[in-house]
């Protein structure tokens, strides 16, 4: 069994919060030779290099497992020192990676039914719910809201409902590529508005209207308001959450490509598996949350 100390797992986790050994060694009031030795001396007790030495350096994949332990101390005693009241310390933000889309609904309701009485501060990280566990494994967040059911190692995994999504465009945009009404077969033809290149929504609703790969024109807006915003004004078809498209729809100003047509994403909330007060509260306020906006 690896046996590091606990003045390693910290400057570990300075050294890649920082980027250099020198701003971790001022960071700790410690000598950057002094740094550089406590790595040394964890690299060869793990028998693998743990950091590649980059600028700024970053973890190996073997690093990513002592960066996570590192972390989950680092969690723990704060944990610790609130409980027994500690005057001046103060908690870490809970690093917690969340979809843009959420993030744009339902979550920030979920931070707000966390006790103001538990002390939390949050550092929310976008990233597509696709590919967040990714961040989970590296051990640079502590919890996630992903669309991966199956649990990262270390970590719980329970399912939060799924998000909703409609194909929309403006009434006016359909009256120009859709002259006739919507026809799956030109929609290679018509303009779609993806957030960013790792969007696989508009590629699945085109897939499974079509028959084949997405192919039409496409506009990327990495910016769930001003995605939306883009649609309204016709710059192209895209799928939106209920919530943001739902006014639109009563309105007429949205209208429907294909009327009923559903995407649901099932999403679920990956934390790490440790005994935290702290991320105890923030699970049950997301649960509670994800209860009431998803269906």
């Amino acid at each position: 069994m690896v046996a590091f100390q606990t003045e390693q797992l910290r400057t570990f986790v300075a050294v890649l919060e920082n980027g250099t050994f020198d701003a971790a060694a001022r960071q700790l009031h410690v000598t950057a030779s002094a740094v550089s030795q406590r790595i040394k001396a964890m690299e060869q007790l793990a028998g693998q290099v743990l950091l590649l030495r980059t600028t700024p350096i970053a973890a190996t994949s073997a690093g990513g497992v002592v960066h996570r332990l590192a972390r989950q101390l680092r969690q723990l005693e704060s944990d610790a020192s609130t409980e027994l009241g500690l005057n001046g310390t103060t908690s870490d933000a809970l690093a917690i990676v969340v979809n843009a889309d959420s993030l744009a609904t339902w979550f920030v309701d979920a931070l707000a039914l966390v006790p103001s009485t538990a002390g939390l501060m949050f550092e929310l990280v976008r990233e597509d719910e696709q590919h967040s566990v990714a961040l989970l494994r590296s051990g640079e967040v502590m919890a996630a809201v992903t669309a991966t059911a199956e649990a990262v190692q270390g970590c719980t995994s329970v399912p939060l409902g799924a998000m909703e999504y409609r194909a929309v465009a403006s009434a006016k945009f359909l009256g120009t590529w859709f002259p006739r009404g919507f026809s799956p077969a030109l929609l290679a033809a018509a303009p779609a508005v993806q957030f960013d290149r790792t969007d696989t929504l508009q590629k699945n609703f085109f897939t499974d209207i079509t028959g084949t790969p997405l192919s039409c024109p496409q506009h990327f807006i990495p910016d769930t308001v001003q995605f939306a915003e883009a649609v309204r004004l016709g710059l192209g078809w895209g799928l939106m959450p209920e919530a943001h498209c739902a006014q639109g729809l009563d309105t007429g100003d949205l209208v429907e490509l294909v009327p009923g047509h559903v995407s649901r994403i099932p999403l679920y909330w990956q934390r790490w598996k440790i005994q935290s007060a702290a991320l105890d509260h923030l699970t049950a306020a997301v649960t509670s949350a994800a209860a009431r906006a998803l269906s």
